[in-house]
């Protein structure tokens, strides 16, 4: 199972998020898919992932995730990865700044009968932020 759940969610990152292929979504989220760290005013479940991968996409060019690390246990899939791009549009009420950034961020997903149930995450949101120049680099 903990090798089926690991291709899961390689899909969930490559097809998902890098591909726009949102179709995927409706064979591996769950219908009432919930997000334990939701942006502000997201829609829950299948369809608030799907917008939300929109919504990125359409503020970030070229955005990419390249998962650097990936360990499994029973429903539990924990997922360490790294996101690049260029942030060009508004996102998370930050205004373009044409600046390139890469994250790091760790997420648990738990996928029950082939399906994404639930996740959690853990971002640098402050260095993100800083490369963008939002918050000085010496904070």
């Amino acid at each position: 199972m903990s090798v089926e759940n690991k291709t899961i969610l390689r899909r969930f990152f490559e097809e998902i998020f890098n591909d726009q292929n949102l179709a995927v979504a409706d064979e591996i989220v769950a219908v009432n898919y919930i997000n334990h760290n939701a942006a502000p005013g997201e829609t829950p479940g299948r369809e608030g992932l799907k917008q939300y991968v929109a919504y990125l996409h359409s503020a970030n060019d070229g955005i990419r995730f390249v998962i650097e690390d990936q360990v499994a246990e029973d429903e539990k899939v924990v997922t360490r990865w790294t996101a690049t791009g260029t942030h060009t549009g508004e996102f998370a009420g930050i205004p373009a700044t044409g600046k390139a950034f890469s994250l790091t961020a760790i997420n648990i997903h738990r996928v029950v009968d082939g399906q994404i149930q639930e996740g959690w995450l853990e971002w640098d949101a402050l260095g993100w932020m800083q490369q963008l120049g939002v918050i000085p680099s010496d904070v």
